[in-house]
């Protein structure tokens, strides 16, 4: 059976001002929570860290775990 990139998650690099798609897919996973974030919807991440975060909140919260 074909999976189309909706089934699997992206796989991305994420930078400072934007990400770019290395394997094209739907969503990526919350590093926080584990949560699905679609693509279009991702607003939140860590350039340092490559990881996706599903809301402001959670992002704050995993930076000030940094410090």
């Amino acid at each position: 059976m074909l999976m189309s990139s909706a089934d699997r998650p992206a796989k991305l690099s994420y930078g400072p001002n934007g990400f770019r798609v290395i394997s094209p897919g739907h969503y990526v996973t919350c590093a926080v929570t584990g949560e699905q974030v679609p693509l279009e919807a991702l607003r939140y991440w860590s350039a340092d860290r490559q990881e996706a975060y599903a809301s402001a909140e959670i992002a704050t919260k995993r930076l000030l775990e940094q410090a």
